[in-house]
């Protein structure tokens, strides 16, 4: 019975640990975010630095997938801004949305300047 107790308490942990990302799904071979819209990262951004560089008017394009009360677990961390508040990021990538997509399976933002991409699993 001890044995049943602590199996169910790591399925119950590991339940709680995906539930932050539940938001982020896979659809047509992109992450969307909970709105179905796709996500984008962005080249200028490093990996893994913890930092979203895109600020200011680009947010205003590309406003990021908010991470509030969110922590990081698997493929998925959370970055801070410089205004302080979190985003969203994917195996060390922020992510955002692109304004001019403007129904959920638009990937219009897709290789804008060559620096932005649709989010791939």
């Amino acid at each position: 019975m001890k044995k049943l107790g602590l199996m169910t308490a790591a399925l119950v942990l590991a339940a709680c640990q995906s539930m932050p990302y539940a938001q982020v799904k896979v659809q047509d071979g992109v992450l969307v975010g909970p709105n179905g819209m796709t996500l984008y990262t962005f080249d200028r951004d490093t990996a893994s630095s913890g930092k979203s560089v895109c600020n200011g008017p680009c947010a205003t394009n590309w406003p990021p997938l908010t991470a509030e009360g969110q922590a990081a677990g698997g493929d998925y961390g959370v970055v801070t801004r410089d205004d302080g508040s979190k985003q969203l990021a994917y195996k060390g990538k922020p992510l955002y949305y692109w304004v001019k997509d403007t129904k959920p399976g638009d990937k219009t933002g897709d290789g804008v300047n060559q620096v932005w991409h649709a989010a791939k699993p």
